[in-house]
């Protein structure tokens, strides 16, 4: 298996996005379709990591919101889990974000996942709080200007 790297989604990308985060989110985490794509989907950046195969097992979104970046909807098929395809895309969009000059990025965790947004920098801020039907954390770090990660 090569190592897992991430790219920007094109608009002929969203399909197998969408199928993804549905997968993963509504099927496998029951959160509710209707508020798992949102208008936000638009004018976001979108990464995603395909597998050997070229089948995208992992995404994420970026946006920017009162001059921060905000990573959101990470979602990664059950059967890639561990494998660095997460942090492939979380890393793509550190990357993004650094272009656009932004300094911290900030997401809501689910709790679950907390300890891999701790091993990629990020510390809890505030307390846990329910979100979609789960358990969530906020989580920020601060991002250097031009940060490069694994090619």
């Amino acid at each position: 298996m090569s190592r897992p790297r991430a790219v920007v989604a094109g608009p002929a990308d969203w399909h197998e996005v969408a199928a993804l985060r549905t997968r993963v989110f509504v099927e496998e985490q029951g959160v509710p379709p209707e508020i798992e794509r949102d208008a936000a989907d638009a004018a976001a950046v979108h990464a995603l990591s395909r597998d050997d195969d070229g089948r995208v097992v992992a995404t994420g979104r970026l946006l920017v919101r009162d001059g921060r970046a905000v990573v959101g909807r990470m979602a990664v098929d059950a059967g890639v889990r561990g494998r660095g395809h997460g942090a492939a895309v979380l890393t793509e969009l550190h990357r993004q974000a650094a272009a656009l000059g932004l300094a911290e990025v900030e997401l809501h965790a689910q709790v679950g996942a907390r300890g891999f947004y701790e091993r990629a920098g990020y510390a809890a801020v505030g307390e846990e709080y329910v979100e979609a039907g789960i358990v969530h954390v906020t989580m920020r770090r601060t991002l250097p200007p031009a940060e490069q990660g694994p090619v």
